[in-house]
């Protein structure tokens, strides 16, 4: 069977065979179809790319009408239940995912960049003490293109390698001093001979003149949410990696750009405000009522649906078992009684089932964070630490392929067509306000 496409416009009569490309086409083919010669060809309209491949991957796939999420192959969930996220991080950044020795020594390349330069301590300094931790995060990260600059040479293997081990080492650093910057606590320093999850909440929680001791159920939560939000394919700060990136831009100001898309509230700020659902709520009785609301056009029901995912979100199964292991150590949410109820009422109404809104990643994870001690102002900086191995590998990849170009989408153009500027009336050389 011949795999191609066949066109025919009706404007012309003409008729086009187009080849398809791994089930796709090239738009770029759509371009042979023209009015006339000096017709510009057919482009493809897609706002938001909800129709668009912008690229060949081989980092995650999602079937969303499914379920699945894979990384290299392997299931979320395996890798969920039996790795920690510097495996999960080898996994994506180079392809494999490492054996003990690997391991050990991957482990100890990483957490050797966990140590900032003293100047990056003065400069988040500089911001006041009410700043938004994801601001400081986004901000600093940018500016640690000045003190690399050697990551300019992106072209250099050896060079790549080497900025994608420190930002994986210092982005859990950077973050828990915009945390305690925001609380106005002095700046632990990093401890490599710890895990990279539980190095993390020691930097965040330890006071100074005591012992820090992490519950190690708590480090293992955090290091399954951290394999759990690693990498999400081709999503908004995936994006934005790759769009900046093309540019040939280092990778500190490519991931900048990637964290300020995450910033979003329609993106890396969903499960805040699930919280805030949850709280407008109040209580498991005032749920019907609630429902009612969103089923009417009122309310929104947060932390539901998804624009990929059609089924239950996979990653939304895996943290509601992580919860419980959670509120053993912390006591349980009074949030999460409510969460249950609401999920429990959602997917047994015919209106949400058949629209097919279940839970995703943002409906239980605010709730852990919050059982665990974080301000809401820290939810998007802590989904924006394990996506930093995401947004590199999709960077390297980026880079590699010799197909991609510096971004530049099309547009249709809908403005005035032609003006021309009157003379009559304006003095001559006066500047028009």
């Amino acid at each position: 069977m011949e795999e191609t496409l066949t066109i025919t416009d009706n404007r012309t009569n003409r008729t086009y065979t187009i080849p398809f490309f791994k089930g796709c086409i090239r738009t770029a083919d759509l371009r042979q179809i023209r009015k006339d010669a000096e017709d510009f060809g057919v482009m493809g309209y897609d706002p938001a790319f909800m129709n668009t491949a912008s690229c060949q991957s081989s980092i995650t796939y999602i079937d969303g009408d499914k379920g699945i999420l894979r990384y290299r192959g392997y299931p979320i969930e395996e890798l969920a239940e039996s790795c920690n996220y510097l495996e999960v991080a080898h996994l994506l950044l180079r392809g494999e995912l490492p054996d003990e020795q690997q391991l050990r020594s991957w482990t100890q390349e990483v957490m050797t960049h966990a140590f900032l330069h003293e100047n990056v301590k003065k400069f988040m300094d500089g911001f006041h003490y009410d700043a938004h931790p994801m601001g400081i995060l986004i901000s600093t990260v940018a500016a640690l293109s000045t003190f690399y600059p050697d990551a300019r040479n992106i072209h250099d293997p050896e060079v790549r390698k080497m900025q994608m081990r420190r930002l994986l080492g210092k982005i859990p650093t950077l973050a828990a001093y915009a945390y305690r910057h925001h609380l106005g606590r002095p700046y632990v320093y990093p401890d490599p001979d710890l895990g990279f999850t539980e190095n993390f909440l020691t930097m965040l929680w330890k006071q100074r003149g005591k012992e820090c001791r992490i519950h190690p159920a708590l480090s293992r939560a955090l290091d399954v949410l951290f394999i759990l939000h690693a990498d999400h394919e081709q999503n908004c700060g995936t994006n934005a990696m790759r769009s900046v990136g093309s540019s040939h831009a280092d990778p500190y100001v490519s991931t900048a750009a990637a964290a300020a898309a995450l910033s979003g509230p329609l993106h890396g700020g969903a499960n805040e405000e699930v919280l805030r659902m949850l709280d407008e709520i109040g209580s498991k009785a005032n749920i019907p009522a609630y429902i009612e609301g969103t089923k009417s056009g009122q309310r929104r029901l947060m932390g539901f649906g998804h624009r990929v995912y059609k089924n239950y979100d996979p990653r939304a199964r895996i943290i509601k078992k992580i919860a419980e292991d959670v509120f053993e150590v912390t006591g349980v949410n009074p949030k999460l009684e409510i969460a249950l109820e609401l999920e429990r009422i959602a997917l047994e109404d015919e209106y949400f089932v058949k629209r097919r809104l279940y839970p995703n990643v943002d409906f239980y994870s605010g709730i852990i964070y919050q059982a665990m001690g974080f301000s809401p102002e820290m939810f998007t900086v802590l989904f924006a630490i394990p996506r930093v191995a995401g947004w590199l590998a999709q960077w390297a990849e980026m880079l590699e392929d010799p197909e991609q170009k510096i971004a530049r989408p099309r547009q249709i153009y809908t403005g005035e067509w032609l003006r021309h500027v009157e003379a009559a009336g304006r003095e001559a050389g006066q500047a028009r306000t």
